[in-house]
């Protein structure tokens, strides 16, 4: 009887609650894959994903390149508009110039230095009262007409225009004058938000 006792099963075993032939392996589950989410198990699923992310990332890159080609578009316009207020001035300027009536000569005078700066401005200033008297006294008349126009180059703050101008004369010892042909080169500074003529030249 004694000998019997000794073989049975120890009971302390049982009380674990593990059974005969189940792991204990950390780790160790056969119920993992009744967890995945369905979406990563269907394949129409993961491509509408993919598809979305992929749409997500052009809708990006296409507002960057909209956004630069914005900007781009920007530059050249403000650059357009620059170099047409460069000619715009160089012409009113070349046409002030030419423009000369002995009976307003001061308001005409006074026309050429509202677009001039710099030596052009002093020296052209410094010469206006015996250029009066002499239109005056002459009574001398001419009047500029633009043929052609056009801006030669740019640069940071100015530019430099060419302008062919007719320019009809006449005066009192010489009423009837054949009209002639001029070319100028007027250089152009820049000055808060307008331009204004800071030398000029007569070219061939």
């Amino acid at each position: 009887m004694q000998e019997r006792s000794a073989m049975a099963p120890d009971d302390s075993a049982a009380s674990d609650g593990v059974a005969v032939g189940e792991s204990t392996a950390p780790g160790h589950d056969d119920t993992h894959l009744d967890d995945l989410d369905d979406d990563d198990r269907d394949p129409a699923r993961v491509r509408r994903r993919r598809l979305i992310i992929g749409a997500v990332v052009l809708v990006l890159a296409l507002a960057g390149t909209t956004g630069w080609l914005g900007y781009r578009m920007y530059e050249t316009q403000q650059a357009e508009k620059e170099r047409q207020l460069y000619l715009d001035v160089g012409k009113q300027a070349a046409q002030n110039l030419t423009t000369i009536d002995w009976q307003q000569a001061e308001a005409d005078v006074q026309r050429v230095l509202d677009v001039a700066t710099g030596t052009f401005y002093d020296d052209f200033e410094r010469r206006a009262k015996p250029f009066i008297e002499v239109v005056k006294e002459a009574q001398s008349k001419s009047v500029g007409t633009l043929r052609e126009s056009g801006v030669e180059s740019v640069s940071d703050n100015g530019a430099r225009v060419l302008v062919a101008i007719t320019v009809q004369s006449s005066n009192a010892g010489a009423p009837d004058q054949a009209p002639k042909a001029w070319r100028m080169r007027l250089t152009l500074q820049r000055v808060d938000d307008t331009a204004k003529v800071s030398n000029v030249e007569f070219v061939q």
